[in-house]
C-alpha cells in the first residue's frame, strides 16, 4: 500500500485518521523526556526539603551539620531565594507574596524549605535529614467558607484577610426574572480538589553561566509562556538571557505542569548558587503532596424558572481555595469559563459572585478542563433539580432551554461568541443512542424490585484556544485601565525546506502527548502536495529559536484552533512562494497552477508541470533565477491569532476564547443498594468540534478526557484533614481509575465547521473532563431519587453513597410526628 495513503486508500491528509508518527520511537523505548537528557557535563544532583506542617513560622534553619557530608556541594535556604529573587508577580491587587521557597513561614504541607546538592540523589537525600528546622505551628484553615470567617487564621498579614480576589457582575435584569419567576430553586455544591497524576512527573535541569550571566533551563513545563515572563522577572534578569528548552517528549501534563515553573526558578537560583548545573526530578509523593492541582470550589446557585421550565435568570457565587499562595496563572480558573458562563443554555440574566480564598492547602493551577468541572457540576445538576421540583423529564428541561441552531453565531450574557453548533441534533442523538425511552421503562420495572438504575444527562460548551484577555476579568474596569491590554492568543509556526528538498516545521506548541506533531505533518503535507511522513515535525521548544509568543503552550485545547492554523499559515505562505517561482518559469499566472503530488501542475493542461525538487533547488541554488525582489531559500514563519478576540470592555464583557465546541453525555447507572458502589452500565458522549483534523487521534483524546472526568466522579480526591494534614500522599489513599473503572463507551461526531479558523477546526480533549462529574452525578441521584437523595457533592465513592442511603432510611423507618 502506498505509504502516503491510509487504510481507506485515502491521501493521509486533513481529516485522515493517519496514525501518529510519535508512537514510533514511544513505543520503541526511543523517546526523549526530561528524565533522559544529561545535556551538560559534571551535572549534580537537587533533593528538596518540605514542611511537614500546614502552617508554621520558621524560626531557624541549621544546615551545618548537611552542608559536612560526603558529596554536599551546596544548600540553599529560604533566605538565599529573598537575596537572589523577587516575589513571582501575580494578576491580582492582593499583595501577596510568593516565593519558590518558603522565607518566612510555611503554608501548606510539602511547602519547599531548603534545598540540597550532592553529587547524586542519593547522597542529597541522606543530607535533607541532617537540616534541622525550627518550626512555630500556627492553627491552619482547609475549608473554603471557614477561611471567610472573620476569625479564621490568616496565612498572608499583608492581605489582611485570606480572600486574594473578589469581583461582581450583572448581565441582563436579574432582579426582574427573579421576581417575575414561578420558581425559584437553590443549592449549594461542593467540588473536590483533585489532580491529573501524569506518568511523568516534574523534572528540570538548570544551568548558570557566570561569564555571560545567562540561565538555561530544561524542564517538562508545557507553557503558557507567559510564564516566561514572570520566571524572568522573579530572577530579576532580562528575558533574553533565561532559556527554556522543552523537551520533543513529555509524558503527560494535563495542564499539571504549567505548575513546574517555581522549580523553574528554584533550581536556576540553586545553579547560580553553588556554581553547577543540577537536575531535580520530582517524585510521587512529591508530586501529590505539593505539585499543583484544580481548585476546589463552593458554587452557591440560584435559578429562576417558569412553570414549563425556563430558565430565565441565573445567580453563582463561586469561592475557589486556590491553596497557600495565589500563583499565576490563578485566579483564572474562576474566569476561564466567565464567556461560557450559562453553558448551552439561552439563560439572558446572569449575576456572578467570584472569590479565591487562600487555605493551608497546596497551590492550584491549570488542569485539563480548568474551571469547567466546577462550573458545569452545578449548572448541569441545578436542570436536574429543576427537572425534579416541576416534574418534568429532565430531558425535556434540556431541550426548552439549549441554545437553538438557528441562533449561531451566538452572543452569550457575558460576551461569549458561540462560533457554530447544532445542540439539539448532537443531544437528539445522545439520546437515540442511549434508548433513553426505553431506559425509563427498565428502569421503573427494576425499582419495583429494589434496584437503583439512573439516567443522567448533560450538555456542555467547551471552550478552546483561549483570549489572553479574560484573565483580566480578574481586575475591575479601572484597573485594567491602569494596564497594558491583553488580547488574542498568537501561536507560531516555521516550515522550511533544505536544498535538497527536505521539509522541516517546527512548532511551539509544546505537545505532551495529544498528536501535533503527526497533524502539522498532515497539514503541510496537503498544502505542500507531499506525502506527510516525508514531513519532519521539531516539536522540542526552545525560547531560543523557536518561533513562540506569550500565548504558545500546550493549554486550553489550543492547537486544533490556533496552533493548527499557524501551521497552515506557515505552510501556506511556502506554497505561495512556489507557486510563484514556477510562475516565472511556466509563463503563467499562479492562480492557473495547483501543487499536488511533489509536483506544480498546469491546472487546465495536467502534463504540463514541474516538480517541487527544481523549484526548491533554484531558491537555494540558482537565486538570480527567481523573480524579482524575492529572497532566496525557502523559510517561512506564521503567526497565528484569534480574531475578535479583544480585551474585557468596561461592561466586562469578553470572548474568552476561540471557538466552542459541544458535548451531549448521557449515562446509565445502577448504584449497588448494600454496598452504595456505583457501576456504570453505558456511557454515550456526542461531540461538535468542527472540523476532524485526524479523527483517530479524537478518539484517544476523548477517551482521555472522559475518564479523568470520571476519576474526579468517582474516584479522585486531595484530602486533608481538618487540621491541614495531607491524607493522599500515595496511590493507596489517592485512587485513580485504571482499566476494569473504564465502562463501556461510546463516541459519536457532528461537524458544524467554525467560520473562525482557517480549517473550520475547533479545540477538543477537554470536554469529557467538564461534563462526565457532572452526567455520573446526574445518574446516581436519579437511581436514588425513590430516597430523597440529593447528590451535591464529589467524589462518589461507595462510602459517600452508602452512607446517604443508610440515611435516607434511617429516615424512612422514624415516625412522623402527629399534632393533635
Amino acid at each position: 500500500m502506498n505509504a502516503y495513503m491510509n487504510t481507506n486508500g485515502k491521501p493521509n491528509g486533513i481529516g485522515s485518521p493517519m496514525p501518529r508518527t510519535e508512537d514510533a520511537r514511544l513505543t520503541s523505548g526511543q523517546g526523549t523526556f526530561i528524565e533522559d537528557m544529561n545535556p551538560l557535563p559534571n551535572i549534580h544532583h537537587a533533593a528538596i526539603l518540605r514542611s511537614p506542617y500546614p502552617h508554621a513560622a520558621i524560626r531557624a534553619i541549621r544546615t551545618d551539620k548537611a552542608a559536612l557530608m560526603p558529596g554536599i556541594k551546596g544548600i540553599v535556604t529560604g533566605r538565599d531565594i529573598a537575596e537572589l529573587t523577587k516575589p513571582f508577580p501575580v494578576g491580582v491587587t492582593a499583595p501577596v507574596e510568593y516565593y519558590s521557597l518558603a522565607v518566612d513561614k510555611v503554608r501548606f504541607v510539602g511547602e519547599p524549605v531548603a534545598v540540597v546538592v550532592a553529587k547524586n540523589r542519593y547522597l542529597a537525600e541522606d543530607a535533607l535529614d541532617a537540616i534541622e528546622v525550627d518550626y512555630e505551628p500556627l492553627p491552619a484553615v482547609v475549608d473554603i467558607e471557614k477561611a471567610l470567617e472573620p476569625e479564621a487564621p490568616i496565612l498572608h498579614d499583608k492581605v489582611g484577610s485570606n480572600i486574594a480576589n473578589h469581583r461582581t457582575f450583572h448581565y441582563g435584569d436579574v432582579e426582574k426574572a427573579f421576581a417575575e419567576a414561578d420558581v425559584v430553586l437553590k443549592h449549594k455544591f461542593l467540588f473536590p480538589k483533585y489532580s491529573a497524576t501524569p506518568v511523568e512527573t516534574y523534572g528540570v535541569i538548570a544551568n548558570y553561566e557566570r561569564s555571560t550571566d545567562h540561565m538555561t533551563i530544561w524542564s517538562n513545563f508545557h507553557g503558557p509562556f507567559t510564564l516566561q515572563s514572570v520566571m524572568a522577572h522573579a530572577l530579576q534578569m532580562p528575558s533574553n538571557r533565561l532559556r527554556i528548552i522543552i523537551p520533543k517528549d513529555v509524558g503527560g501534563s494535563y495542564g499539571i505542569k504549567s505548575g513546574v515553573y517555581p522549580y523553574m526558578v528554584l533550581m536556576g537560583v540553586v545553579s547560580k548558587k553553588v556554581g553547577l548545573p543540577v537536575k531535580w526530578v520530582e517524585d510521587r509523593q512529591e508530586h501529590l503532596m505539593a505539585s499543583s492541582s484544580g481548585t476546589d470550589r463552593v458554587t452557591w446557585i440560584e435559578a429562576a424558572v417558569t412553570r414549563d421550565g425556563i430558565v430565565t435568570g441565573m445567580k453563582m457565587k463561586m469561592a475557589d481555595n486556590v491553596g497557600g499562595y495565589i500563583r499565576a496563572p490563578e485566579p483564572a480558573c474562576l474566569y476561564r469559563t466567565h464567556s461560557n458562563s450559562t453553558g448551552a443554555y439561552g439563560i439572558k440574566n446572569l449575576f456572578m459572585e467570584t472569590i479565591a480564598v487562600m487555605t493551608n492547602k497546596s497551590p492550584t493551577g491549570l488542569i485539563r478542563g480548568y474551571g469547567g468541572q466546577q462550573l458545569y457540576f452545578p449548572l448541569e445538576r441545578m436542570m436536574h433539580i429543576i427537572a425534579l421540583q416541576l416534574g418534568i423529564d429532565p430531558a425535556d428541561i434540556i431541550r426548552r432551554n439549549l441554545i437553538p441552531s438557528e441562533a449561531f453565531p451566538y452572543r452569550t450574557p457575558t460576551g461569549g461568541l458561540y462560533d457554530s453548533g447544532d445542540y439539539m441534533a448532537a443531544f437528539q442523538k445522545a439520546l437515540e443512542m442511549t434508548g433513553y425511552d426505553a431506559f425509563r421503562e427498565k428502569q421503573r420495572d427494576l425499582r419495583r424490585q429494589g434496584k437503583y438504575l439512573g439516567i443522567g444527562l448533560a450538555c456542555i460548551v467547551e471552550p478552546s484556544g483561549s483570549n489572553m484577555g479574560y484573565i483580566t476579568v480578574a481586575l475591575t474596569p479601572e484597573e485594567r485601565a491602569k494596564s497594558l491590554p491583553k488580547s488574542g492568543s498568537a501561536e507560531g509556526a516555521t516550515v522550511s525546506i533544505d536544498p535538497m528538498g527536505g521539509i522541516s516545521v517546527r512548532i511551539s506548541t509544546a505537545p505532551t502527548g495529544q498528536g501535533h506533531e503527526t497533524v502539522a505533518a498532515q497539514i503541510v503535507g496537503e498544502v505542500l502536495g507531499v506525502d506527510p511522513v516525508t514531513v519532519r515535525v521539531i516539536a522540542e521548544m526552545d525560547t531560543l529559536t523557536s518561533p513562540w509568543s506569550v500565548a504558545s503552550g500546550s493549554y486550553s485545547s489550543r492547537f486544533a484552533p490556533i496552533g493548527s492554523s499557524a501551521v497552515y499559515q506557515a505552510a501556506s505562505k511556502v506554497r505561495d512562494k512556489l507557486l510563484l517561482i514556477a510562475s516565472a518559469q511556466l509563463k503563467l499566472p499562479p492562480e492557473a497552477l495547483d501543487v499536488e503530488g511533489g509536483k506544480i501542475v498546469v491546472r487546465e493542461s495536467p502534463e504540463k508541470q514541474l516538480s517541487l525538487k527544481r523549484l526548491i533547488g533554484s531558491a537555494h541554488w540558482n537565486p538570480e533565477s527567481l523573480p524579482d525582489g524575492m529572497e532566496p531559500g525557502i523559510h517561512e514563519t506564521a503567526f497565528y491569532t484569534i480574531p475578535g478576540a479583544a480585551p474585557p470592555d468596561e461592561n466586562d464583557l469578553v470572548n474568552g476564547s476561540a471557538t466552542y465546541g459541544f458535548v451531549a453525555d448521557a449515562v446509565t447507572v445502577e448504584v449497588d443498594a448494600e454496598t452504595g458502589e456505583v457501576k456504570i452500565l453505558d456511557y454515550i458522549t456526542v461531540h461538535d468540534a468542527g472540523k476532524l483534523l485526524n479523527p483517530l487521534i479524537v478518539e484517544g483524546q476523548v477517551m482521555g478526557g472522559l475518564v479523568h472526568g470520571l476519576g474526579g466522579a468517582l474516584f479522585e480526591e486531595l484530602a486533608y484533614d481538618s487540621s491541614g494534614h495531607f491524607l493522599t500522599g500515595s496511590f493507596m489513599d489517592y485512587l485513580c481509575p485504571t482499566a476494569t473503572e473504564i465502562p463501556r463507551i461510546s463516541v459519536k461526531h457532528l461537524e458544524t465547521p467554525s467560520p473562525i479558523t482557517p480549517l473550520g477546526a475547533k479545540g477538543l480533549g477537554e470536554g469529557n473532563t467538564m461534563s462526565a462529574p457532572a452526567a455520573i452525578a446526574n445518574a446516581v441521584a436519579d437511581a436514588l431519587s425513590p430516597l430523597n437523595i440529593t447528590i451535591d457533592s464529589l467524589p462518589l465513592s461507595p462510602s459517600r453513597i452508602w452512607s446517604y442511603m443508610q440515611e435516607a432510611q434511617r429516615k424512612k423507618k422514624q415516625p412522623k410526628e402527629v399534632t393533635l
